[in-house]
């Protein structure tokens, strides 16, 4: 029997987080144990509520409304290490909706390479089909399934399965990021404690991808509004936390280069293709 702690941060989507652990519990095949801790990060919908009243062997995590996804994923790992003895530990999106045979396929996945690994789920669009989050090559581009397990060089989070060898050796997600970056920062610290990074053999589940530039790339969008929305905590590329992943890994020259070319492309947007 395999022990897995399941661990999910929402925030106001409570139609979304019930159906995620609905097809997260559909999921769960006869040699798991399952254990689901989710951090509810100051909801103002009924979210801990409903997830209480449908789902009651939920661990219910109460965060402090301003933890955002990493921060809250943080502490719902933290919190699940510290109650018990997992094998397994899966980082989960409460916007992704796992397909019936998805915890199966991701174990085997990891067993397959004896857990020496970190197996991020591979999704695609309801709607086109279409490849949207999972792992990435050096270059950025999606590793598309092939029906064999393929290696990646960075991740996404919206589906991590982390094995305890792994989380012994590389330890939780890093709090420094508040929102985004964390999973990225993640694959990359488990390949320098020697470990790969490995995404799934097929589709495991389903979760749309937001085509769209952020906020402050536009130049539609006043210079204020622009500024305030590339700082923002929810950012994928605040300058101070994407400075910090970028030097971290990959040295203090193109951090000092990317520094550069975000705050340029603020200040002059039409320099790139919107």
């Amino acid at each position: 029997m395999h022990k897995i702690a399941v661990l999910l941060t929402c925030f106001n989507r409570v139609n979304k987080t019930l159906s995620c652990l609905e097809n997260l519990y559909a999921s769960v095949p006869d040699n798991v144990s399952l254990k689901v801790f989710l951090v509810d990060d100051g909801s103002t919908d009924g979210t801990s509520t409903s997830v209480q009243e449908k789902f009651p062997q939920v661990c219910v995590i109460q965060g402090t409304g301003s933890l955002y996804w990493n921060r809250g994923m943080h502490l719902a790992w933290d919190t699940a290490a510290k109650s018990d003895e997992f094998d397994y530990f899966v980082l989960l999106n409460d916007d992704t909706f796992l397909y019936p045979n998805a915890l199966e396929e991701v174990l085997a996945c990891s067993i397959e390479k004896d857990n020496n690994v970190v197996v991020c789920a591979a999704f695609c669009s309801e709607k086109t089909g279409e490849f949207t989050y999972g792992g990435q090559t050096k270059k950025g581009e999606p590793v598309v399934p092939n029906g064999t397990i393929q290696e990646c060089h960075s991740i996404n989070g919206n589906c991590l399965l982390v094995p305890k060898k792994v989380h012994d050796s590389v330890g939780n997600l890093d709090p420094i990021f508040p929102h985004a970056i964390g999973d990225f920062d993640y694959g990359q610290r488990a390949m320098a404690n020697g470990f790969k990074l490995m995404t799934t053999k097929r589709y495991l589940g389903t979760c749309e991808s937001n085509h769209y530039l952020p906020k402050w790339c536009y130049s539609n969008v006043p210079f204020k509004e622009r500024l305030k929305a590339l700082y923002s905590p929810l950012g994928n590329s605040h300058p101070k936390y994407y400075f910090i992943y970028i030097k971290r890994h990959f040295g203090l020259g193109l951090a000092l280069k990317h520094m550069l070319s975000i705050h340029l492309r603020l200040l002059i947007p039409n320099l790139w293709k919107q």
